[in-house]
């Protein structure tokens, strides 16, 4: 025992501290990568000039044209493209950050290539060497920094060594999760359970290594960092006061619904108990004024951006939609908003004409044959929700929250699906993290995993997650990725 409590604690990196080293480390690489392509920018083009016979006072006439200002935010720039791959799970896969690195380099050379050809000043314009040298080393160097990144986060992984306290039906919901993490954030180790009968049998592919009064014995033996504390009924007065002895000796100690929050994005609905809404929503998701307005001044300035977008490209989409199906070119539907007040929300059609021909309430599921060439590409593009910018205009809807759903299917699953209405406590978004997370909901249980995702986001809702959700769903658009 008094090994156990001379030990010391180890650094353990949440999932914000680790987002907080990939930031500063990418940054980093991105202003290395900004200084070495000015270096190359000024050196070699220097010599080259003089080796075209020009004399040194008119290369220095050239080279006395200042450097605009936003070539400085290049580096910040460098860290917007990288947004997609900031998710600590993602950012330790090596193919999905190679894969990220590369998308952001070739999105910025696309850009910039854009720009360049619309607003086109040579007496003042940086040459395009330098934002091509950038993107390069801003690549390579992101790389290797990232490189090194999944080599501490797995050594991290190696020595985080998990148990799980309780083998029900909590316990093994982690264990599944944690089964679908590629890589894997710890080293699940099994469980220690109260029941006899489950001693030595395995959960979810993981053994019961003895009883919660051996849990001490357990940690000593297989040197365990960090408990689990999945029991969601009554807790033994000894088991309680084991678990405050070992956070005292230094093992960190978390709640199954915490550790399943951090490594899925979501939360547990069929794992909480029945006071969760109250405690979590009323303690823990209250958010400042502050937040309220500069969500509201964003919506505002965002909604005039998209209805202007919505403008130009209007008649374009309204004659690819009336050539394939004619009219209407907009369908409404009275949808539920905050509180569950109704409002009617407009959209693009893409789907054939009367796709609900009984009236029932269907969601779209994938290869769904409702949906019409034009309208596949519209989702694809997100062009389709462009018509919902006046509904946030109105106040209606948000940027960024829960989809706006009808109220047919509100009370469907409601009735199946636990905390469902809770979903309505924020205002609707054009965007969520529900959205740019998960695919179609075909059905009761994927439906139940997107509730999941909003939930997560009402909880931990930011401005900095609004942000990363808004980045995120560019990237969406830009890859055809909607749905």
């Amino acid at each position: 025992m008094a090994d156990f409590f001379s030990r010391s604690k180890k650094i353990h990196l949440g999932n914000v501290e680790q987002r907080v080293i990939l930031f500063l480390g990418d940054l980093l690489a991105s202003v290395i990568a900004l200084a070495l392509s000015l270096y190359i920018w000024r050196e070699y083009s220097w010599r080259a000039l003089l080796a075209t016979g020009i004399t040194e006072k008119r290369a220095e006439r050239i080279f006395s044209i200042d450097i605009q200002v936003w070539v400085y935010l290049l580096p910040l720039i460098w860290l917007l493209l990288l947004i997609e791959i900031y998710e600590p799970i993602i950012a330790a896969n090596r193919k999905k950050t190679q894969r990220g690195i590369l998308i952001a380099a070739v999105i910025g050379f696309l850009g910039y290539a854009l720009l360049f050809t619309l607003v086109r000043n040579p007496t003042s314009s940086l040459p395009r060497v330098v934002i091509g040298v950038f993107l390069v080393f801003a690549a390579l160097l992101t790389w290797l920094w990232r490189s090194l990144f999944i080599q501490l986060y797995t050594a991290q992984g190696l020595a985080r060594r998990v148990l799980i306290v309780g083998a029900g039906k909590a316990g093994g919901t982690l264990a599944k999760a944690y089964e679908e993490l590629v890589p894997k954030p710890f080293h699940l180790l099994g469980y220690t359970d109260d029941d006899p009968d489950k001693i030595g049998s395995k959960v979810e592919g993981y053994r019961v290594l003895g009883s919660n009064k051996d849990l001490i014995k357990i940690i000593e033996e297989q040197n365990i960092s960090d408990i689990v504390v999945a029991i969601t009924g009554s807790m033994m007065g000894s088991t309680f006061q084991t678990i405050l002895d070992i956070q005292e000796g230094g093992i960190f100690v978390t709640r199954m619904p915490t550790m399943f929050e951090e490594i899925t994005g979501r939360v547990p609905i069929h794992h909480l108990e029945t006071d969760w809404l109250i405690r979590s929503f009323v303690d823990e998701t209250r958010v400042s004024a502050f937040y309220e307005l500069g969500k509201r001044i964003i919506d505002l300035l965002g909604s005039v951006v998209g209805i202007i977008i919505f403008l130009l490209t209007l008649p374009f989409v309204s004659l690819a939609v009336a050539l394939e199906t004619g009219l209407p070119i907009f369908y409404g539907q009275e949808r539920l908003g905050k509180g569950g007040k109704k409002f009617m929300l407009y959209k693009y059609r893409t789907m054939i004409k009367d796709a609900e021909p009984d009236g029932e309430a269907r969601p779209a599921k994938v290869d769904d044959p409702r949906i019409t060439r034009v309208g596949s590409i519209l989702r694809k593009t997100r062009l389709d929700e462009f018509p919902q910018f006046l509904n946030v205009l109105r106040g209606e809807m948000s940027l960024v929250g829960p989809r706006a759903e009808r109220e047919q299917l509100v009370e469907k699953f409601q009735k199946k699906i636990p905390f469902y209405r809770a979903r309505l406590l924020v205002k609707p978004g054009i965007s969520g993290w529900a959205q740019i997370t998960q695919g179609y909901t075909s059905s009761t249980f994927d439906t139940s995993i997107k509730l999941e995702y909003d939930l997560y986001y009402i909880k931990h809702r930011t401005a900095g997650m609004d942000m990363t959700i808004l980045l995120r769903t560019f990237w969406t658009v830009f890859g055809f990725k909607g749905r």
